[in-house]
């Protein structure tokens, strides 16, 4: 199982148990070339979208990206996971969100805490990098940082700036402002990346202050 497929597996409970009942209509935004939660929301008996340019080319997705989706319904529940941080404005994207779901319907938000990532996560991180001819997106950031010689506040801080990544608290204070909270919890994020890491292990490493929890999970009602 790939790290996308772990990813999406370890979520899924939460989402599952945190959206209404099937036969539900569920939006997802930003499903990724996998189909995001689409299969396991179909299969559990719900009706399911998942929008994003690089989704599958079937009927229960739309290729675009989700400012210029034209949503035909009301969806009873909308998830994103992973999607906020790198939109281009928050604002404008919770605010089509909202628009597209039912009263009261349930938003449901999976996000990386970069600004969290002190050395020490990091570090942690990159020692547990599995053995690759090409490296993924962690070994590229430790290579650039190694490459760069600054402290890791120096490097990362500008790296996040130049990808757009949003804080989380942005996106939570975006989500504040229109949403009602149901839930919100912390955990780890970065397992799905790394070699003989369950996401348990890298709960542990947290429970015990060695390093940072950089998932948020986020359930809310729209106001």
């Amino acid at each position: 199982m790939g790290g996308e497929e772990l990813w999406l597996a370890s979520i899924w409970p939460f989402v599952n148990a945190a959206i209404p009942a099937a036969p539900a209509r569920v939006l997802e935004v930003g499903c990724g070339p996998l189909g995001g939660f689409v299969p396991e929301l179909l299969a559990h008996g719900y009706s399911a979208t998942g929008v994003d340019p690089m989704a599958p080319a079937n009927s229960h997705y739309r290729c675009v990206e989700f400012e210029q989706y034209d949503p035909p319904q009301s969806y009873d529940a909308v998830v994103a996971s992973t999607s906020l941080h790198h939109v281009a404005d928050v604002d404008v994207v919770l605010d089509r969100i909202a628009t597209a779901m039912v009263p009261k319907g349930v938003l449901v938000v999976v996000e990386w805490a970069w600004e969290r990532v002190d050395e020490e996560t990091a570090r942690w991180c990159f020692a547990r990098l599995p053995a690759r001819t090409e490296p993924g997106w962690l070994g590229q950031l430790r290579d650039e940082w190694v490459a760069s010689g600054d402290p890791w506040e120096l490097y990362f801080r500008p790296w996040a700036s130049n990808e757009g990544l949003h804080p989380s608290e942005r996106i939570l204070t975006a989500l504040d402002e229109r949403f009602h909270l149901r839930m919100r919890s912390d955990g780890p994020y970065f397992f799905p990346d790394l070699r003989d890491t369950a996401g348990s292990d890298e709960q542990a490493a947290i429970d015990a202050g060695v390093i940072r929890p950089t998932a948020v999970r986020y359930v809310g009602q729209l106001r």
